[in-house]
């Protein structure tokens, strides 16, 4: 695993092996997840952009985004694996000063104690139904602001719910990447 473009292009990130099941988000995918989000349908939605990384596994999107220009990031996930992995990803990139890993299940993340976020990734494990939940509490705790980009990586087509509106979907292989936008 490794950061695919911007100031950290090439970077190694620590990736799961057989740590608790975590699936992170493929490079390729990943790459073809930022040239969407660098022009076109959603303008420039990373530069400057706050981003709130729900059941962030390894932190690559995060940090990935901020590689690309992100202003800061707050990275979700209470599972241990993801604590040790999000914090050495973290360490690689010396990115300890935009960044914070909040050890909460993402389905239950409580109020925002801050501003809302502009960019949000949600990568629930494939499935489960869990992303639904999460966005759910996100929404209702403040965390998503009016206007933002929500990308739902999932392994099926998704459903939106209310509040927000589905703008793109892209399948690559058995990933497919839905772009919601949230009501203004």
């Amino acid at each position: 695993m490794r950061i695919v473009g911007g100031a950290w292009r090439g970077r190694a990130l620590a990736g799961p092996g057989a740590a608790g099941g975590l699936r992170p988000t493929q490079d390729r995918v990943r790459e073809s997840l930022f040239n969407v989000l660098a022009g076109g349908r959603f303008g420039d939605a990373v530069t400057g952009a706050r981003v709130l990384d729900l059941f962030a596994g390894t932190g690559a999107l995060a940090l990935e985004a901020l590689s690309r220009g992100a202003a800061e990031a707050v990275l979700v996930d209470d599972g241990r694996a993801a604590a040790r992995l999000i914090a050495e990803n973290i360490r690689a990139c010396h990115a300890a000063d935009r960044t914070r890993h909040l050890r909460r299940d993402a389905r239950r993340p409580g109020p925002c104690p801050e501003a809302p976020f502009d960019l949000v990734f949600l990568d629930p494990p494939y499935g489960k139904s869990l992303g639904e939940a999460a966005l759910a509490a996100a929404q209702a705790g403040g965390w998503i602001a009016p206007g933002a980009l929500v990308v739902w990586e999932e392994s099926a087509p998704v459903t939106p719910p209310a509040g927000l509106a589905l703008r793109d979907t892209r399948r690559y292989g058995d990933t497919t990447l839905a772009f919601l936008e949230a009501s203004a």
